[in-house]
């Protein structure tokens, strides 16, 4: 799995930019609850086991986590990345890796030019926000475990199943 466009998730410049930016106009819902929490948690609980993928999902509504699992093969660090790539989409509110490739773009790191303290933001694929049509951001559902363009890519396909059929 490869985040769209790139052939092993490591493309950089605009060109990358304005596709993950597409991801994120596309991928808005009209609704987003406890239930739709659960259905799309256990819809990425479903594609990693398909995979045999360890990962860790979080799904947060505000400062709520509304669904957690950590796959087999997981630890508390994928817990920590989880909440340091979505400490960067609540800032921003922008998916984690479109935030990194904004900085990629320009030659730079997220690490290096975004004065963030790193124990707090990582810029890494893996976070997406919970984007409701006439409201905006109000959640973030983030995957770790996997490298960061696949982990953004699994985000985006469970996404995408999620509404089509929501």
């Amino acid at each position: 799995m490869t985040a769209p466009g790139t052939a092993h998730g490591t493309a950089h410049g605009p060109d990358e930019v304005r596709e993950l930016a597409a991801q994120e106009e596309r991928l808005v819902l009209d609704a987003f609850g406890n239930d739709e929490a659960w259905e799309l948690g256990s819809l990425l609980v479903g594609l990693a086991r398909e995979r045999g993928a360890a990962v860790t999902i979080g799904i947060r509504r505000g400062a709520q986590r509304l669904f957690h699992c950590a796959l087999p093969g997981t630890s508390a660090d994928n817990d920590a990345w989880i909440d340091r790539k979505s400490a960067v989409v609540e800032r921003y509110g922008e998916s984690s890796y479109l935030v990194g490739a904004r900085f990629r773009a320009k030659g730079r790191t997220f690490e290096d030019s975004s004065r963030l303290d790193p124990d707090r933001y990582a810029a890494h694929g893996g976070a997406f926000p919970i984007r409701l049509r006439g409201t905006g951001v109000i959640g973030v559902v983030a995957v770790s475990g996997l490298p960061q363009a696949d982990d953004h890519a699994l985000v985006v396909e469970a996404l995408e199943r999620h509404l089509t059929t929501s």
